[in-house]
């Protein structure tokens, strides 16, 4: 019966690996002699010149011990190539004819030390163990750093570091996935300019500001907290991500300021939607219990204007004066007409209505808005341009309701080019949506006011009812889509609907 067999242990990892160089072999012996009964468990090997040092040294090591003078090279220009066979390594240089201005040079080629050959044993051994240390830190802090790369790299947040004029130092992968860019291609452009709308960048510059200069204050650890748009401003985007960025100045000397941002798009929305649902629930509530109210006198009135209208006819009065007189009753009817507008767009946005789910095809229902118009835009002197794509944009919704998202955006453009102007309207697929864009180049519309456009009853038209907006932002959130107007004053404006294909 054959003895058990007993498991071999794992070879012991050496505590560290020393190189010496020197071609007098009676020396090397010394040394290993030497540093070995000093520092027990190192790895120690030697080579007698240079090309056999720089071959050894791909194998790695920490320490090299090198003789100044070697048969086939100076030691002092080995340095750089060990360091670069093995990035962490130290090299000390041993000679036995020292100058200060020997010794100045070989640091600054980097070497760790010089030593003179009537070195003390316990002076060398000192000398090594520092070199080790140092190695082993320098590992370390490469294995910390190596972490907090792939720390940052793997996180769910968005990451950047900018320098001291806010271009970008760092940047990882999951901001830069969110912009459409490669990390590495995103060193050294503007964060600000690049990745940011113009009407954020005030409140980040101030957030920044107060990041280098700390002037916050202490006790609010909400002061370094600013919320702004992040995308691609290079590129025409149909929806902007919101971003709460958190900022800290670097503790170091480097004064980077570290940005790390939660994507709150999502919450936004909600949050949107949910106001407007509390809003619109007490709008509809009220708008039921006035709509027959509103209504019936409504129809009384027009129904009297009419009989008014056709008395006058048999009016026995001067053709001036019966002009006159129809006149001003088709004023009060065209009022009563819009206040009736009003309160069936007012019941438009308030009624809890589901919408259909079939496929439209928006090309088709663009066109066909666009033929409805083309003779008002005519009469205003606007000219309408169409690109519209007829494959692959077929979204699933409510035909109706989608057509009548398309004519409220495209009358409210031809109402705005007052003294004319150009209408371009484009359809085409953008991945699994279709994007719908509406751009003219009409006075455009102020910054300030941009932020309150789809807000009910808020308008700049003099006989607007401030719900045409309103409305198509409500469909649109039916059908799960998003609406952008971007817009400069004296530059016209852009309106992106992007509506989901629902394959």
């Amino acid at each position: 019966m054959s003895p058990p067999s007993v498991p071999s242990l794992p070879a012991v990892r050496p505590l560290g690996r020393v190189l010496i160089v020197d071609d007098n072999a009676e020396l090397v012996e010394t040394l290993r002699a030497v540093i070995a009964s000093g520092i027990p468990g190192l790895a120690i090997e030697t080579a007698a010149n240079g090309a056999a040092a720089l071959s050894m040294a791909q194998k790695g090591f920490d320490v090299a011990i090198v003789d100044v003078k070697l048969p086939d090279a100076s030691g002092i220009d080995l340095i750089q190539p060990l360091r670069v066979a093995s990035p962490f390594s130290e090299v000390l240089l041993l000679t036995g004819f020292a100058s200060v201005d020997a010794a100045i040079g070989a640091l600054r080629s980097g070497a760790f030390a010089f030593v003179l050959k009537s070195f003390r044993p316990e002076e060398l051994i000192s000398i090594v163990e520092q070199a080790l240390g140092k190695v082993q830190l320098k590992r370390e802090r490469e294995e910390f750093e190596r972490r907090y790369r792939d720390l940052v790299e793997v996180t769910d947040v968005l990451v950047f570091a900018l320098d001291a004029d806010d271009k970008v130092a760092l940047m990882n992968r999951k901001a830069a996935a969110m912009v459409d860019i490669v990390s590495d291609q995103a060193l050294g452009r503007p964060f600000l300019e690049s990745w940011m709308p113009a009407e954020d960048r005030v409140a980040m510059r101030a957030a920044l500001a107060g990041t280098r200069d700390g002037t916050a204050p202490a006790h609010h650890h909400r002061a370094y907290e600013v919320e702004t748009a992040f995308v691609d401003q290079s590129v025409h985007s149909t929806s902007r991500r919101r971003v709460r960025w958190h900022l800290s100045r670097s503790p170091d000397a480097t004064g980077l300021v570290y940005g790390i941002g939660i994507d709150i798009t999502e919450r936004r929305a909600l949050e949107r939607r949910a106001a407007d649902a509390e809003a619109l629930s007490a709008m509809g509530e009220l708008a039921m219990n006035l709509a027959h109210e509103i209504r019936n006198p409504l129809n009384a009135a027009v129904l009297q204007l009419h009989l008014l209208n056709r008395n006058l006819d048999r009016l026995e009065a001067e053709e001036p004066t019966r002009a006159a007189l129809k006149d001003r009753v088709r004023i009060v009817g065209d009022e009563i007409g819009r206040l009736n507008r009003l309160l069936t767009e007012f019941l438009e946005l308030a009624r809890p209505r589901g919408i259909a789910r079939e496929p439209v095809h928006l090309p088709k229902l663009v066109d066909e808005v666009l033929d409805l118009e083309e003779e008002s835009a005519k009469g205003r002197g606007i000219a309408i341009v169409r690109d519209v794509s007829a494959e692959g944009c077929v979204a699933i919704g409510d035909r109706e309701k989608l057509k009548q998202v398309t004519i409220n955006i495209v009358v409210n453009a031809l109402e705005a080019m007052k003294q004319g102007g150009r209408l371009k309207a484009s359809v085409h697929p953008e991945g699994e949506r279709v994007v719908m864009t509406f751009e003219d180049n009409g006075p455009g519309i102020e910054p300030a006011v941009l932020a309150s456009v789809f807000d009910p009853f808020f308008t700049t038209k003099e006989a607007g009812t401030g719900l045409g907006l309103s409305i198509v932002r409500k469909i649109v959130d039916q059908h799960g889509g998003d609406v952008v107007i971007a817009s400069e004053r004296g530059h016209g404006a852009r309106v992106t609907v992007s509506i989901p294909m629902g394959r």
